[in-house]
């Protein structure tokens, strides 16, 4: 069995990776078990790059707020401002704070410099703007959405005026209140004034639907793109507060599901403009349903990758990373039964796996489970090890700076 693992393993390295996909997914996504941890994306970084040098691609998204993200796409077409604000304020969940985080941005803005717009790399955030503990009001995509069509379309055809979204909206303050997570009965997701809000951002949505012809001729694909990724947004959100409000025990589970969706939204929206590197969690990314426990309940729900590879089947790619040991967080060496135990024993410190073929490998002795003694880490399901494209394995996660959030 040793050696079929060993014959499974490779340098973590953009030929053999795209040797073991066989051809260039449309969306290829890098997973990560934790977040903060620069030692994943400096990783993620090296093998990026070499994938957008040697294989095309021109759109990195990351797990972030997908509104932030535009400032960050602004200052890689333009080089305008400094990249102390754009790592303020492109960035949510602390991730500008983050040194690979900002390489990242600093390289992609040099690979930009004096290049063609066509060949140009363009920047994302795929989460919506909301994390398990808030989530944004939904007045800056909404507005957004709204004035761009004012602009553009009869305004007669407009179902409320400005001023009328403004009081419906009111102040943003009970929307974005944290108690509301713990307490459906502080959100006001719905209310009159939210139910209402529901309508008519669909009915701008289906707007801007009808006069995509005259938006994108009047205007730019990109202006188009951009009003879509407003009106995802607004409705995303207002359907998100209103699952705040639901005091049910599935409350949860689609609060869940509809932040896998938004961040499935957006991905097929990039997608539709070219191949897309994707970074997040794996949770996020991965094939099958994802699950967690809250309150004694264990709580599933479609992930954005079960989602995206149900659109595009065999265009999606995920590579999941998995790790032995974050001394710092208290992990330590796994189990020798475990998939990380397997890997462990081979003494490298990162190499990248034939998912599929380490499956066939451990045929009939189906690895154990392992416990996370971190709530902070998501170990490797090994049921999922065959739905995988490939597996990176980090043997460990020295200390550093990090930053903590949730999935």
């Amino acid at each position: 069995m040793a050696t079929d693992i060993k014959d499974s393993v490779h340098a973590v390295e953009a030929a053999p990776l795209m040797e073991l996909l066989g051809t260039r997914p449309r969306v290829l996504a890098l997973g990560e078990p934790t977040h903060g941890e620069d030692t994943l994306l400096e990783l993620r970084n090296a093998l990026f790059r070499r994938l957008v040098e040697e294989e095309g691609y021109r759109t990195v998204a990351i797990e972030s707020d997908c509104l932030r993200g535009l400032v960050v796409d602004e200052y890689l077409a333009t080089g305008e401002g400094t990249l102390d604000a754009v790592m303020e304020r492109g960035f949510s969940h602390g991730l500008g704070a983050s040194a690979a985080n900002r390489a990242l941005v600093r390289w992609m803005r040099a690979y930009n410099t004096g290049r063609p717009a066509a060949d140009r790399l363009r920047f994302a955030g795929l989460d919506g703007p909301l994390e398990i503990t808030a989530a944004e009001s939904p007045r800056q995509a909404l507005t957004a959405l709204h004035d761009r069509l004012a602009a553009s379309v009869d305004p007669a055809l407009l179902p409320c005026d400005a001023d009328t979204l403004d009081r419906l909206l009111g102040p943003d303050g009970p929307w974005t209140d944290e108690g509301v997570m713990w307490d459906p009965a502080l959100s006001v997701g719905r209310s009159a004034e939210a139910r209402e809000l529901r309508l008519l951002a669909a009915d701008l949505v289906e707007l801007l639907d009808e006069h995509s012809p005259q938006l994108i001729s009047g205007t730019s694909r990109e202006d188009w793109d951009r009003t879509r990724l407003y009106g995802r947004t607004a409705t995303g959100l207002l359907h998100y507060h209103h699952w705040t409000a639901d005091g049910s025990p599935s409350r949860w589970a689609r609060l869940s599901g509809v932040r896998d969706r938004m961040m499935a939204d957006n991905l097929l929206a990039l997608a539709e403009r070219g191949p897309v590197l994707v970074f997040a969690h794996n949770a996020h990314l991965q094939r099958e349903k994802s699950s967690m426990r809250m309150g004694g309940a264990r709580l599933e729900w479609w992930s954005a990758g079960a989602l995206v590879s149900a659109r595009i089947g065999a265009e999606y790619a995920f590579v999941p990373t998995a790790l032995g040991t974050i001394r710092h967080r208290g992990v330590d060496a796994p189990p020798p039964d475990s998939v990380e135990g397997l890997l462990h024993a081979l003494g490298r410190d990162r190499c990248l796996v034939d998912a599929r073929r380490l499956a066939a490998a451990l045929d009939g002795t189906p690895p154990a489970p392992r416990a996370s003694s971190w709530f902070g880490y998501a170990p490797l399901d090994p049921a999922h090890l065959a739905a995988s494209d490939g597996l990176v394995y980090v043997r460990d996660l020295p200390p550093g700076p990090g930053l903590r959030r949730e999935v």
